[in-house]
């Protein structure tokens, strides 16, 4: 049976982010990893039904918890000129991102995708590292089941803005 958004707890809506009450009316964080996950994928799978996909039939949601507790949602939105569409992962990272928040607690991806987790591509892999390695990934499917991963399984021996700064055996003199 699938996991439907009536299942899960619904999150207070504040300054285009999301606030996770512990109980219904309630304006505190939630403190419990359960309650953390069930919020998540209670809003990707919301997010997953604005999904724009007229071509794949393909539909993404995602759901990101900022270590201060707020939820950004994305869906994703597939264009004409196929390398322009964005995927829900990148759509939330990057809300979060335009309203400030770039210190992320955890992340929820939902599809309908009946036998197998769903999995962020290479590119969403990397927008994630960017932002750290030690966060978690919840890959789910539609009966509510999921995998808990943190994005440095999902991308080992990644790069990250760290290794820019790391000592070069030589000097680029070509304006770089």
């Amino acid at each position: 049976m699938a996991l439907t958004p009536e299942d899960v707890p619904v999150a207070t809506v504040t300054d285009g982010s999301r606030v996770v009450p512990l109980e219904s009316g309630s304006t505190h964080f939630l403190t419990s990893e359960k309650d953390m996950i069930k919020t998540l994928l209670h809003e990707c799978l919301q997010a997953k039904e604005f999904a724009y996909c007229p071509y794949s039939k393909f539909r993404v949601g995602a759901a990101l918890m900022t270590k201060e507790g707020n939820i950004f949602v994305g869906c994703n939105v597939e264009n004409a000129c196929y390398n322009l569409g964005v995927c829900a992962e990148r759509t939330a990272i990057q809300k979060a991102i335009s309203e400030g928040h770039m210190n992320f607690r955890a992340i929820a991806i939902a599809s309908d995708l009946e036998d197998q987790f769903i999995s962020p591509c290479g590119a969403c892999r990397q927008v994630m590292r960017e932002f750290g390695t030690e966060w978690d990934v919840f890959l789910s499917r539609p009966d509510g089941s999921y995998l808990k991963m943190t994005v440095d399984e999902l991308l080992p021996m990644s790069f990250g803005p760290e290794d820019l700064r790391k000592k070069k055996v030589f000097s680029v003199h070509n304006g770089c």
